[in-house]
């Protein structure tokens, strides 16, 4: 099997598998939502989702790194099909099973994703050739982005048509598909998969791999002081189109759909294009695309609502060409026995950024306005993007295993 076959059949099957969890993840929250009517609910919901990243993201790479990537991904998706099981049957026999239950679950299926996407970053440079990693990064990203814009809406119509139990079932059978799919394929084994894990040790060796790369080192804060600037800008979408531009849902909506649509046209232009070999210059100016287009949203006046539907295209946009960039350089420069390490640990740090992110805007938003949040951030993520170029300028062009 080539690796364009090798590629197609495993995302195919991550497709399916995306889109039942995102259908499965929308009717649990909108669950949730209905009989409890508390946003401390959902925010903990959220919580428990990304909690196993931020606790246990450094040492997965460890795993990661040292047993076949295929097999760690069967057993994530394994692991999530299994919660989706427990999580039906427990609607099944109790209608309504207790809030702490399906917290656990939720914990669980992000421990699941915490291992399942390092090890999908780190597997692709196995077979795919080191030329099209970017363009590979491209398709991928259409490929997810399509599947989690269409889960919520088949959550939504499943949830009108059947009981949440079944629902589980969607998330299930696409979980298996995903595994039915990675059995068809072969992915070799690295260096380091045998021997004993000495996990203190392993994640001290990815730490040194991180820092040893000096264009990673280089942009590392400026990337991390970004996220932590947008992070919360996804959450804030609804109440600066409520409160500045006076909108309402269908107006939020639209929003939603032209935000996704640039992230789509964007994993389209890299998938076919593949990018510039300038890595950090891509991932610089999306910096500065993204804050310009979110400063532009908080100064508009409250009458330019489809000014702003405009820079939410950009918003969009600006994330593929941050992500796919940032994505191949680490593919293309560190060592496979270190990668997993690398992938899980800039992982953590980017989930990392979102509760501290949301503790600075929450505040500034309710004493200043959420426009001001939108402009303010968006004036220092451009100052972040531009010191992210002058860092990087020397190191940008063509990308070496060691990444001196």
């Amino acid at each position: 099997m080539n690796w364009k076959n090798k590629f197609i059949t495993i995302y195919t099957g991550q497709a399916f598998s995306l889109l039942g969890s995102a259908a499965a993840q929308f009717a649990v929250i909108w669950w949730l939502t209905v009989q409890k009517e508390s946003a401390i609910t959902l925010t903990l919901a959220t919580a428990a989702s990304f909690l196993p990243n931020i606790l246990l993201g450094p040492f997965a790479g460890v795993w990661i790194d040292r047993y076949n990537r295929r097999t760690v991904m069967i057993a994530a998706d394994g692991l999530v099909a299994a919660s989706g099981a427990v999580l039906g049957i427990a609607f099944l026999m109790t209608g309504a099973p207790d809030v702490w239950f399906i917290y656990l679950i939720l914990f669980i299926r992000g421990l699941g994703n915490t291992f399942h996407s390092p090890a999908m970053q780190a597997a692709i440079p196995m077979f795919v050739p080191v030329e099209m990693l970017t363009k590979a990064g491209g398709w991928g990203n259409l490929i997810v982005s399509v599947s989690t814009m269409l889960g919520p809406a088949l959550g939504a119509g499943l949830m009108a048509v059947l009981p949440i139990a079944a629902i589980m079932l969607v998330d299930i059978i696409g979980a298996v598909f995903a595994i039915g799919c990675l059995l068809t394929v072969a992915i070799p084994d690295i260096p380091q998969s045998a021997g004993k894990v000495h996990i203190l040790e392993d994640v001290k060796k990815g730490l040194a791999a991180m820092w040893s790369n000096k264009p990673l080192r280089a942009a590392f804060f400026p990337i991390i002081f970004s996220s932590i600037l947008y992070m919360p800008l996804g959450s804030l979408f609804p109440l600066l189109v409520r409160v500045h531009y006076a909108g309402g849902a269908w107006h939020n909506a639209v929003v939603e759909f032209v935000f996704s649509g640039g992230l789509l046209v964007s994993s389209f232009l890299i998938g076919v294009w593949g990018g510039s070999r300038k890595r950090f210059l891509m991932i610089s100016l999306s910096i500065i695309v993204l804050g310009a287009a979110a400063a532009a949203g908080g100064i508009l006046p409250a009458g330019g609502f489809w000014g702003f539907v405009v820079c939410c295209f950009f918003m969009g946009a600006s994330g593929t060409f941050f992500n796919v960039p940032l994505m191949a350089y680490i593919q293309e420069t560190v060592a496979p026995e270190m990668m997993g390490k690398v992938f899980s640990m800039l992982t953590t740090a980017m989930t990392l950024a979102t509760p501290f992110g949301l503790l600075i805007a929450g505040p500034v938003s309710e004493a200043a306005g959420v426009e001001c949040w939108f402009w303010a951030s968006g004036l220092l993520m451009v100052l972040a993007g531009g010191l992210c170029m002058a860092m990087t300028r020397r190191y940008d062009g063509g990308a070496e295993r060691t990444g001196n």
